[in-house]
């Protein structure tokens, strides 16, 4: 890995993440929000279904090394269909560090899905590992090996008030979210994300994919760019909200 901004260089993963410190800025009333997409070089956010068969090695140990300095990692309940999600802290060294950083060994697993729509024979529910917790309209669903906390909303899910609650309930510090394209779009539309960390990927796809974001905003939202990373031919860019 090579650093190209700021001061370029040679530089590896590790020394990279050991530089951020989300747990360190939450706010008052909510997680310190980071968003973490992939995407290929003209905007898309998948291959036939999945962001999988976008990443490289890189990008699968950044992915994984992000989630090692996060509380709790997010996803919509399109993103857990498709990507089938298994234990979110499933490698040994991973659950380590994140001792050592002070975070529980596993990350808790939120996952936004109004309807519950959600495939609970996948190895996030029947690993026995972690937690998760779920937003939703409904309020039962098969009982599962992994804990689960049904969290049934009324009416609209304000993500504001999802982020207001494991902040005040749950302690959750620092949040991640891994998409998908949606639930990336209602966060920006409520004000709720503080970094982006996006891979950009050389490859290109056209057709009907989706992009990073589905969403209409209200208005532009405006980032700055904090540090640019390469390695085996993927962008690793970390972006902040202005």
């Amino acid at each position: 890995m090579r650093r190209l901004i700021p001061d370029p260089g040679p530089t590896d993963l590790d020394s990279e993440l050991d530089r951020y410190r989300p747990w360190e800025r939450a706010h008052d009333d909510r997680p310190w929000v980071a968003v973490n997409m992939i995407s290929t070089i003209d905007g898309r956010a998948a291959i036939d279904g999945s962001s999988k068969s976008l990443g490289s090695e890189a990008d699968t140990a950044h992915l994984l090394g992000l989630r090692s300095r996060f509380d709790a990692v997010m996803i919509g309940g399109g993103t857990m269909r498709s990507e089938r999600y298994g234990r979110i802290s499933s490698r040994p060294q991973h659950r380590e560090r994140r001792k050592q950083n002070g975070l529980e060994a596993d990350a808790l697993a939120v996952i936004v899905s109004g309807n519950l729509d959600l495939p609970f024979d996948a190895p996030l529910f029947t690993s026995g590992h972690g937690r998760v917790m779920i937003f939703t309209h409904k309020n039962s669903m098969p009982e599962t090996l992994t804990p689960v906390d049904l969290v049934e909303i009324d009416g609209l899910l304000d993500l504001r008030e999802v982020m207001k609650r494991l902040r005040q309930e749950e302690g959750v510090r620092c949040l991640l979210c891994e998409g998908g394209p949606s639930l990336f779009g209602q966060l920006l539309a409520g004000d709720l994300v503080d970094d982006l960390f996006l891979t950009t990927t050389p490859v290109a796809t056209g057709g009907d994919a989706p992009r990073i974001l589905e969403a209409n905003l209200p208005g532009h939202v405006n980032f700055e760019l904090e540090t640019l990373n390469e390695s085996e031919g993927d962008l690793f860019a970390r972006y902040h909200r202005v």
